[in-house]
């Protein structure tokens, strides 16, 4: 398999190991994580208004006695990039608040960022972010 030379530095370099957290979640949760994020000075946050499904399945409605399955809802999916040794703080915070223990509370994935480019200057690894 090749592996990109950029990466390999930054599998040496432990200043360039970086996560990025995907939060898939309920809309009704988005502004809290939003205040315990800034409050925890976790900066840096895309968000995006997504639709997909998992257990939850969906529902079934009738229109004009036709019955159609939505097996699509509406959610919120955060994306934030921190340092390793971050993530764990930022998953608790997202699981603390968006856990309702009800089916389609969301999912959180990890991702590994081989490297960060701040445009404006150039800076890169854990200084861009």
């Amino acid at each position: 398999m090749y592996v990109p030379y950029d990466y390999r530095i930054c599998i040496i370099r432990e200043e360039y190991v970086m996560k990025r957290v995907e939060a898939i979640i309920r809309p009704s949760k988005l502004e809290d994580i939003k205040d315990a994020l800034k409050t925890s000075n976790i900066n840096g946050v895309t968000i995006s208004q997504v639709m997909g499904c998992g257990q939850q399945r969906g529902w079934k409605e009738y229109h004009r006695g036709t019955e159609i399955t939505t097996n699509v809802l509406p959610k919120i999916e955060v994306k934030i990039v921190v340092e390793d040794d971050k993530v764990e703080e930022v998953i608790e915070l997202i699981t603390g608040i968006a856990r309702t223990g009800e089916v389609g509370d969301g999912k959180i994935f990890i991702v590994d960022i081989a490297e960060c480019v701040r445009i404006r200057t150039g800076e890169r690894g854990n200084s861009a972010l």
